[in-house]
């Protein structure tokens, strides 16, 4: 396999105006991309009507996207450490603006998923603008960058619930889908002015055999938890599913292991920083998301029933919206502690501070303001454990696999949020209680799913404490160093003798 690099970002001194904008420019997009997770949150209890099709076959509008940005994540972060970073984000956003258009004039449900399809394609931003930081930035600049960039994700969610719900309560719902396509547009046309293509490359031949292999398994597993509560958790589709996914998944870790150029290198992520973050990063996924469908769920019950506050979505959404302005503001305070304690000790404090969030839950839970304090909390912890994955990650792998390994520990994070949707759905739908003629997620149905948030967020601090030490960093970190000066050096003197 050939390597190409460039010279590591110089140290020291303030960072220039375009490193800064370059950052804003990639967290922006990064926000973009995560709108679309609830742009269409609002309008789901209405698709069923608007897209003149029952509401099993409309909730593809939503699982479409699942599926897709669980397969395009690993794959473009392939594909941006072979052909460009910057190359294939560029490609991401046009997939973006495409599906947003698409959708934006469907009427129907096969155009809506299609649409819904080409957005979840462009979920590789994200990790493919952490690699482009790493590339390009001063060092002193990296953590804080990474740190707000990762945290993207968790910001563009919760900014885009009110957003939507204020957009689809005063105007056609297609508008949902112009302004995501007119974001996804400025978004491009800022990475194209601003943003500098890496030369730092893999190249070699993309694992076409891998990709597909990756994609069943994801498709065969993420379809089995998303779907298995319409079908029957017990039923032969659902449990099916599950048997062929970790059939599909074995045999495509088998060639991956044997392939000289896998899409995937997997005795990277056995390495023991690598494996314990993305582990980590599976149950803070599920504790984020935990959050997510509980308190707007119990901010809209009726307040007939004792503890729902009988708002509507977009008061809701307005109420989750600083947990996302948390996490921004949190990213610089995580990359303070990361430099000065190291990433694991970021990662283990977010992780206690989402548990506490999650404690407090469970015991404010009757005032709008109570869960103004608890999304705030939470966010905080989510912006700390988010700041530090990057970091970690980046520790691990050389720089030209650095693309690969984040997109990794994206779809990780995905696949954490996908079993809290599926386990709190079985949870809310076995605890119950009668209102009117209605069958109603309880209290305590509400505080089970809060107490395993709690639960996962401990599991994600238990795990983080089998991360390597500090010392241990800071000696793969020296070792990074060296090889790429030795790297640079190599370039430098290949190039002197070029034109010599």
């Amino acid at each position: 396999m050939s390597h190409s690099l460039a010279p590591t970002p110089a140290t020291g001194g303030a960072a220039p105006p375009r490193s800064q904008a370059v950052v804003v420019v990639l967290a922006f997009s990064g926000i973009v991309v995560a709108l679309m997770q609830t742009l269409v949150i609002p309008i789901v209890p209405e698709l069923p009507k608007l897209l003149d099709a029952n509401a099993s076959d409309a909730a593809w509008a939503v699982t479409a996207t699942l599926l897709a940005a669980a397969v395009a994540t690993p794959v473009m972060g392939r594909l941006g450490d072979m052909y460009g970073k910057r190359r294939m984000l560029l490609v991401s956003v046009a997939l973006l603006v495409a599906g947003s258009v698409v959708a934006a004039l469907s009427d129907t449900l096969a155009p809506m998923v299609v649409g819904r399809v080409l957005q979840g394609l462009a979920s590789g931003v994200i990790p493919l603008g952490i690699s482009i930081m790493r590339d390009e930035l001063p060092a002193e600049r990296l953590a804080s960058a990474t740190a707000m960039m990762s945290a993207s994700l968790g910001v563009g969610g919760a900014l885009g619930l009110p957003a939507a719900a204020l957009i689809a309560d005063n105007f056609d719902w297609h508008t949902l889908f112009w302004t995501s396509a007119a974001l996804g547009v400025v978004a491009g046309a800022l990475v194209l002015a601003l943003v500098p293509e890496s030369r730092v490359r893999t190249g070699g031949r993309f694992d076409v055999l891998g990709a597909v292999g990756v994609a069943v398994g994801l498709v065969c597993l993420l379809l089995a938890v998303s779907k298995g509560a319409d079908w029957g958790w017990t039923s032969g589709t659902t449990l099916g599913l599950f048997a062929a996914a970790v059939l599909v998944l074995l045999v495509w870790g088998g060639y991956e292991l044997r392939t000289r150029e896998p899409l995937v290198d997997l005795r990277t992520t056995v390495r023991r920083q690598v494996l314990v973050t993305n582990l980590a990063s599976i149950a803070v996924g599920f504790a984020m998301f935990a959050m997510s469908l509980v308190m707007p769920q119990l901010l809209q019950m009726p307040a007939a029933t004792g503890y729902g506050l009988g708002q509507s979505m977009l008061a809701a959404g307005l109420v989750m919206a600083p947990s996302g302005l948390v996490m921004m503001a949190t990213a610089p305070v995580s990359a303070l502690v990361t430099k000065a304690r190291g990433p694991k000790t970021t990662l283990m404090i977010g992780a206690l501070i989402v548990a506490a969030g999650y404690g407090l839950c469970i015991a404010l839970m009757s005032e709008v303001w109570h869960f103004v304090l608890v999304s705030c909390v939470i966010g905080a912890g989510i912006g700390f454990t988010y700041g530090s994955m990057p970091a970690l990650i980046m520790g691990a792998v050389e720089p030209s696999e650095t693309a690969a390994a984040n997109s990794l520990n994206t779809l990780m994070r995905s696949i954490g949020t996908s079993f809290a949707s599926a386990l709190a759905g079985v949870i809310l739908a076995q605890m119950t209680t009668s209102f009117g003629s209605v069958a109603l997620p309880s209290r305590d149905g509400f505080r089970t799913v809060l107490a395993v948030g709690a639960g996962a967020a401990l599991l994600a601090f238990a795990v983080a404490a089998f991360l390597p030490g500090r010392r241990v960093e800071a000696a793969d970190a020296v070792g990074a160093g060296t090889l790429r000066a030795a790297s640079a050096e190599d370039a430098a003197g290949a190039e002197a003798v070029r034109e010599g």
